[in-house]
């Protein structure tokens, strides 16, 4: 993903956010998202599966893209997903292919894959992630 080209249609974060965190409140079908600028902390948590993925994540990924701009040094993005659907994982593999973008500008960057302890499919969706996207996770179980 080139972020440095135009887009096609104007995005609402070709300039910097009025807002440094994008918060949202995670649902039954959609996951609690924390982004803030000044702290370099990008967070997904919760389940993911909203009827129109596309149209969920459109907001979150032009923030992320404007945030890879000018990344903070040591950026934190944490995933603890307990379900995401199949069009939520192309969603995960758009910020994955932003989060490159941010690697090269912060060497320090990391990224956390927490998962269930006895939920191997999330363990291994992680890993599968981290292959594709050719990034290094470090991954963190909990009960």
């Amino acid at each position: 993903m080139d972020i440095s080209a135009k887009p096609e249609t104007k995005t609402s974060f070709e300039q910097e956010p009025k807002e440094s965190v994008l918060s949202l409140k995670g649902t039954s079908e959609t996951p609690e998202i924390a982004l803030d600028l000044n702290k370099g902390v990008l967070k997904f948590s919760g389940r993911s599966l909203p009827e129109d993925a596309k149209s969920f994540y459109k907001e979150i990924l032009e923030w992320i893209i404007f945030y890879a701009k000018n990344p903070k040094k040591g950026t934190r993005a944490i995933f603890a997903f307990d379900y995401f659907n199949t069009a939520s994982s192309k969603m995960i593999l758009e910020i994955l292919d932003i989060l490159k973008v941010i690697e090269a500008k912060d060497d320090s960057m990391k990224i956390e894959w927490h998962y269930l302890e006895d939920d191997e499919d999330m363990h291994e969706a992680g890993e599968d992630f981290a292959e594709i996207a050719d990034l290094k996770f470090e991954y963190f179980s909990y009960e």
